[in-house]
């Protein structure tokens, strides 16, 4: 039997649980993921644990002997969590403990699960050099060292269909192929995923998102049937045309899109575009913000990538003139991802920061003035209306762009493209009364001065004053006041009753 080291820095958090179970006499075993991560030289703070008793109680006395949170995942198959936080740091340092209760003997327990690389174990009562011999009933290890994802059985993705959408996962985290065999039964089963939580799927794609080959792993779900599986509303996308300027279909084009989006962020193949553009290259280190568990804002701008022109089949019309239109698609389409990010249980900030993208995707471009240059008023209704995603409709925009050209990319276009948005973002960073003008009056100078009572009038009062702030057009109180009473005066004669 071949034995493995776990390495010299075994974490304390590790050494603590095998000691603690070893005294306690539990034949306890460490599983999955972390042997998988160990043996890639991989850093993780996931620790798979399979005990011969029953997990949920002994989870509990773990929890205590490490001063760690017990948390029950799934009472009736026996897993739970002890949650420990490590150091000084401890919001940044958690480990997560993940107990389950052994069916069988430790081979027949390995039976059950996922993936050959994830079926290893190693008895807890470890060496003192922290070495073990490594239970390998399924040859995860040669499988970990050709970079294959088997599944452990045929019945792998009927015993639990979360896992077709984890195998595509892995590959993409982990650079690994899927092996023939497993990807033929993925494909055949594929629409059993159909059967799993929205939380599950949103947990397993939100990892797809994060890796830096995204578009190309959402062709391949698409090949194996999982991606219109998931998101059903793409089937209508795919072959729909679109006006002479765009390479690709709506369905192409979309995920085109992510892929431009995923080349900007990494600025590995678009330095030389994005040198046109120097104020938007500081922000790409933002957008690494998380915004929920797993969900950060690249992530979102993806999912905004995929979903822009959701809507563009059922707004599809034809012109006299043979050029297809698709009004109202972009706000049709903020509407369609919403059910469908609601189906797969995003928050409601994560769902209404896609959905003012997708609204807001094309809202640049019908920004120009004289020249094609936004007026102030222009530029501070958008900030406005965008709030926190304003430069993430950016790089989407831009991204928009790149997919619609495709290898057909116009430098000189590209360049009014990007100096719309220079010109925009720089305006901004010069006045930042364009987005946040200071208060010159409050709803009860309104009320007061020009007697009004309180109601929705007094909000759009402030907010043409603000807005008259932002277009540069009043700038002290008394300028406001003025203004309030001009248009006071202006809407009068509407309120009239005849």
């Amino acid at each position: 039997m071949t034995r493995v080291s776990l390495g010299r820095d075994v974490p304390s958090i590790l050494v603590g649980a095998a000691d603690f179970l070893v005294q306690e006499g539990i034949n306890s075993y460490l599983v999955g993921g972390y042997i998988r991560d160990t043996l890639l030289g991989r850093a993780t703070r996931d620790i798979d644990i399979a005990v011969a008793e029953a997990a949920p109680q002994v989870a509990q006395k773990l929890a205590e002997a490490l001063h760690g949170r017990y948390v029950l995942l799934d009472e009736a198959n026996g897993i739970a969590r002890v949650v420990v936080a490590a150091g000084e740091a401890a919001g940044e340092s958690q480990w997560h403990l993940d107990l389950s209760t052994i069916r069988g003997s430790i081979e027949a327990d390995l039976s059950h699960r996922d993936f050959t690389i994830d079926a290893m174990a190693i008895d807890l009562k470890l060496g003192e050099d922290s070495s073990a011999s490594l239970i390998d009933p399924f040859q995860g290890k040669r499988d970990l060292e050709k970079r294959l994802i088997r599944a452990v059985g045929d019945t792998a993705f009927e015993d639990d269909p979360a896992r077709l959408i984890r195998a595509v996962r892995l590959a993409a985290g982990y650079g690994f192929t899927i092996e023939e065999e497993t990807e033929a039964l993925l494909s055949k089963q594929s629409q059993l995923i159909r059967q799993v939580a929205g939380e599950r799927v949103r947990e397993e794609l939100c990892r797809i998102l994060a890796s830096r080959n995204t578009a190309r792993f959402l062709f391949y779900l698409d090949r194996l049937g999982l991606l219109t599986a998931i998101i059903p509303e793409l089937v209508a996308t795919k072959g729909v045309e679109q006006p002479r300027e765009h390479y690709w279909d709506v369905f192409h084009h979309s995920i085109e899109t992510v892929a431009a989006l995923e080349r900007l962020l990494n600025r590995e193949k678009e330095a030389e575009l994005l040198a046109i553009a120097p104020h938007l290259v500081p922000h790409i280190e933002g957008f690494e913000e998380e915004i929920g568990i797993g969900v950060t804002r690249a992530v979102l701008m993806k999912l905004a990538a995929l979903l822009h022109d959701i809507a563009k089949p059922q707004t599809k019309t034809m012109e006299a003139d043979g050029r297809a239109r698709f009004l109202g698609h972009t706000k049709e389409g903020a509407s369609i991802a919403g059910d469908i990010l609601q189906r797969l249980r995003f928050s409601n900030r994560e769902i209404g920061m896609v959905q003012k993208m997708i609204e807001a995707h094309l809202r640049l471009w019908q920004m120009g003035g004289d020249h094609g240059i936004p007026t102030r008023r222009a530029i501070y209704r958008y900030f406005r209306d965008t709030g926190d995603v304003s430069i993430d409709i950016m790089f989407l925009t831009l991204a928009d762009f790149l997919a619609t050209q495709g290898p057909n990319l116009d430098l000189t276009e590209w360049r009014r493209h990007c100096g719309l948005m220079e010109y925009v973002l720089s305006q901004r960073e010069e006045d930042e009364a364009l987005v946040r003008p200071p208060k010159l009056l409050d709803g009860d100078d309104l009320m007061k001065i020009l007697g009004l009572k309180p109601g929705p009038k007094v909000g759009e009062l402030l907010e043409a004053v603000r807005e008259a702030q932002g277009a540069g057009e009043i700038a002290t109180r008394e300028e406001a006041l003025a203004f309030a009473q001009r248009r006071l005066a202006e809407d009068k004669p509407a309120e009239k009753v005849v």
